[in-house]
Protein backbone atom coordinates (compact mmCIF):
# COMPACT_ATOMS: atom_id res chain seq x y z
CA UNK A 1 0.00 0.00 0.00
CA UNK A 2 1.24 3.48 -0.77
CA UNK A 3 -0.33 5.65 1.93
CA UNK A 4 1.70 7.93 4.19
CA UNK A 5 1.47 7.87 7.97
CA UNK A 6 3.39 9.97 10.49
CA UNK A 7 5.59 7.91 12.82
CA UNK A 8 3.35 8.76 15.79
CA UNK A 9 0.21 7.45 14.06
CA UNK A 10 -1.14 4.04 15.11
CA UNK A 11 -2.44 1.89 12.25
CA UNK A 12 -3.82 -1.40 13.56
CA UNK A 13 -3.10 -4.54 11.53
CA UNK A 14 -5.90 -5.22 9.08
CA UNK A 15 -6.93 -1.63 8.39
CA UNK A 16 -7.57 -1.03 4.68
CA UNK A 17 -6.16 2.29 3.52
CA UNK A 18 -6.18 3.52 -0.08
CA UNK A 19 -3.29 4.88 -2.11
CA UNK A 20 -2.13 8.46 -1.57
CA UNK A 21 -3.96 8.80 1.75
CA UNK A 22 -2.08 10.81 4.39
CA UNK A 23 -2.41 10.19 8.13
CA UNK A 24 -0.93 12.79 10.44
CA UNK A 25 0.38 13.02 14.03
CA UNK A 26 -1.16 10.88 16.78
CA UNK A 27 -3.98 9.54 14.64
CA UNK A 28 -5.35 6.03 15.34
CA UNK A 29 -6.97 3.82 12.70
CA UNK A 30 -8.58 0.62 14.02
CA UNK A 31 -8.11 -2.81 12.43
CA UNK A 32 -11.41 -3.17 10.56
CA UNK A 33 -11.62 0.41 9.24
CA UNK A 34 -11.85 0.93 5.48
CA UNK A 35 -10.43 4.20 4.12
CA UNK A 36 -10.36 5.16 0.45
CA UNK A 37 -7.80 6.80 -1.82
CA UNK A 38 -6.47 10.34 -1.51
CA UNK A 39 -7.84 11.01 1.97
CA UNK A 40 -6.31 13.22 4.64
CA UNK A 41 -6.65 12.42 8.36
CA UNK A 42 -5.42 15.28 10.52
CA UNK A 43 -3.71 15.31 13.89
CA UNK A 44 -5.42 13.30 16.65
CA UNK A 45 -8.05 11.72 14.38
CA UNK A 46 -9.60 8.42 15.52
CA UNK A 47 -11.24 5.98 13.09
CA UNK A 48 -13.22 3.10 14.61
CA UNK A 49 -13.55 -0.49 13.42
CA UNK A 50 -16.97 -0.32 11.79
CA UNK A 51 -16.23 2.78 9.74
CA UNK A 52 -16.19 3.19 5.96
CA UNK A 53 -14.58 6.26 4.43
CA UNK A 54 -14.68 6.94 0.68
CA UNK A 55 -12.12 8.59 -1.60
CA UNK A 56 -10.81 12.15 -1.20
CA UNK A 57 -12.29 12.63 2.28
CA UNK A 58 -10.71 15.37 4.41
CA UNK A 59 -10.92 14.88 8.19
CA UNK A 60 -9.43 17.80 10.10
CA UNK A 61 -7.72 17.72 13.53
CA UNK A 62 -9.38 16.23 16.63
CA UNK A 63 -12.22 14.34 14.94
CA UNK A 64 -13.33 10.87 16.10
CA UNK A 65 -15.18 8.82 13.48
CA UNK A 66 -16.89 6.19 15.62
CA UNK A 67 -18.34 2.78 14.71
CA UNK A 68 -21.33 2.74 12.35
CA UNK A 69 -20.36 5.96 10.55
CA UNK A 70 -20.03 5.94 6.75
CA UNK A 71 -18.50 8.88 4.86
CA UNK A 72 -18.92 8.81 1.09
CA UNK A 73 -16.45 10.37 -1.37
CA UNK A 74 -15.38 14.02 -1.05
CA UNK A 75 -16.78 14.59 2.47
CA UNK A 76 -15.15 17.35 4.54
CA UNK A 77 -15.09 17.06 8.35
CA UNK A 78 -14.06 20.34 9.98
CA UNK A 79 -11.81 20.63 13.04
CA UNK A 80 -13.18 19.14 16.26
CA UNK A 81 -16.58 18.23 14.80
CA UNK A 82 -18.32 15.36 16.60
CA UNK A 83 -20.07 12.14 15.61
CA UNK A 84 -22.07 10.11 18.12
CA UNK A 85 -23.11 6.47 17.80
CA UNK A 86 -25.34 5.93 20.86
CA UNK A 87 -28.48 8.03 21.23
CA UNK A 88 -28.91 7.80 25.02
CA UNK A 89 -25.52 6.90 26.59
CA UNK A 90 -25.05 6.04 30.26
CA UNK A 91 -21.70 5.11 31.79
CA UNK A 92 -23.29 2.35 33.86
CA UNK A 93 -25.32 0.85 30.96
CA UNK A 94 -23.61 -0.97 28.09
CA UNK A 95 -25.26 0.01 24.81
CA UNK A 96 -22.72 -1.30 22.28
CA UNK A 97 -25.50 -3.35 20.68
CA UNK A 98 -27.55 -0.18 20.13
CA UNK A 99 -25.20 1.77 17.85
CA UNK A 100 -27.11 3.71 15.20
CA UNK A 101 -25.89 4.07 11.62
CA UNK A 102 -24.91 7.51 10.37
CA UNK A 103 -24.44 8.17 6.64
CA UNK A 104 -22.81 11.28 5.19
CA UNK A 105 -23.37 11.43 1.44
CA UNK A 106 -20.93 12.52 -1.24
CA UNK A 107 -19.53 16.03 -1.11
CA UNK A 108 -21.11 17.10 2.19
CA UNK A 109 -19.32 19.59 4.46
CA UNK A 110 -19.48 19.26 8.25
CA UNK A 111 -18.26 22.54 9.75
CA UNK A 112 -15.89 23.01 12.68
CA UNK A 113 -17.31 21.99 16.06
CA UNK A 114 -20.64 20.81 14.67
CA UNK A 115 -22.26 17.72 16.20
CA UNK A 116 -23.95 14.98 14.18
CA UNK A 117 -26.37 12.95 16.32
CA UNK A 118 -26.34 9.27 15.34
CA UNK A 119 -28.92 7.52 13.20
CA UNK A 120 -29.32 10.16 10.49
CA UNK A 121 -28.36 10.76 6.86
CA UNK A 122 -26.70 13.95 5.64
CA UNK A 123 -27.56 14.44 1.96
CA UNK A 124 -25.07 14.97 -0.86
CA UNK A 125 -23.40 18.38 -0.95
CA UNK A 126 -25.23 19.49 2.19
CA UNK A 127 -23.40 22.11 4.24
CA UNK A 128 -23.51 22.02 8.05
CA UNK A 129 -22.43 25.32 9.59
CA UNK A 130 -19.80 25.55 12.31
CA UNK A 131 -21.21 24.74 15.75
CA UNK A 132 -24.53 23.37 14.48
CA UNK A 133 -26.18 20.37 16.17
CA UNK A 134 -27.88 18.09 13.61
CA UNK A 135 -30.44 15.68 15.04
CA UNK A 136 -32.49 14.74 11.95
CA UNK A 137 -31.97 13.84 8.30
CA UNK A 138 -30.69 16.59 6.01
CA UNK A 139 -31.64 16.78 2.31
CA UNK A 140 -29.04 17.20 -0.38
CA UNK A 141 -27.58 20.72 -0.89
CA UNK A 142 -29.26 22.05 2.29
CA UNK A 143 -27.46 24.71 4.34
CA UNK A 144 -28.04 23.98 8.04
CA UNK A 145 -27.18 26.16 11.05
CA UNK A 146 -28.05 26.53 14.72
CA UNK A 147 -28.88 24.42 17.76
CA UNK A 148 -30.79 22.38 16.90
CA UNK A 149 -29.88 22.86 13.23
CA UNK A 150 -32.50 24.33 10.90
CA UNK A 151 -32.27 24.82 7.17
CA UNK A 152 -31.38 28.41 6.25
CA UNK A 153 -30.59 28.01 2.54
CA UNK A 154 -29.21 25.90 -0.28
CA UNK A 155 -25.59 25.30 -1.38
CA UNK A 156 -24.07 24.46 -4.75
CA UNK A 157 -21.76 21.48 -5.19
CA UNK A 158 -18.95 24.04 -5.46
CA UNK A 159 -19.79 25.39 -2.00
CA UNK A 160 -21.57 28.67 -2.76
CA UNK A 161 -24.92 29.69 -1.31
CA UNK A 162 -27.65 29.67 -3.94
CA UNK A 163 -30.33 32.32 -4.37
CA UNK A 164 -33.24 29.93 -3.88
CA UNK A 165 -36.24 30.06 -1.54
CA UNK A 166 -36.37 27.46 1.22
CA UNK A 167 -39.47 25.91 -0.36
CA UNK A 168 -41.65 26.24 -3.43
CA UNK A 169 -40.19 26.71 -6.89
CA UNK A 170 -37.05 28.43 -7.97
CA UNK A 171 -33.97 28.37 -10.14
CA UNK A 172 -30.41 29.53 -9.57
CA UNK A 173 -26.98 29.18 -11.14
CA UNK A 174 -23.64 28.60 -9.42
CA UNK A 175 -21.47 31.63 -10.27
CA UNK A 176 -18.32 29.49 -10.36
CA UNK A 177 -19.42 26.54 -12.47
CA UNK A 178 -22.54 27.71 -14.28
CA UNK A 179 -24.41 24.66 -13.01
CA UNK A 180 -28.19 25.13 -12.88
CA UNK A 181 -30.08 24.33 -9.66
CA UNK A 182 -33.83 23.89 -9.66
CA UNK A 183 -36.02 23.62 -6.58
CA UNK A 184 -38.69 20.95 -7.01
CA UNK A 185 -40.72 19.19 -4.29
CA UNK A 186 -38.41 20.70 -1.64
CA UNK A 187 -35.39 19.10 -3.33
CA UNK A 188 -32.53 20.95 -4.97
CA UNK A 189 -31.79 19.36 -8.36
CA UNK A 190 -28.52 20.07 -10.14
CA UNK A 191 -27.92 20.17 -13.91
CA UNK A 192 -24.24 20.43 -14.75
CA UNK A 193 -23.27 23.19 -17.19
CA UNK A 194 -20.79 20.94 -19.02
CA UNK A 195 -21.65 17.31 -18.17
Amino acid sequence: MSFQAHETAIIDDGAQIGDHTRIWHWAHVCAAAVIGRGCSLGQNVFVGNRVKIGDNVKIQNNVSVYDNVTLEDDVFCGPSMVFTNVYNPRAAVSRKGEYRDTLVRRGATLGANCTIICGITIGEYAFIAAGAVVNRDVVGHALMAGVPARQIGWMSAYGEQLDLPLSGDGEAFCPHTGDRYRLQDNRCIRSEANP
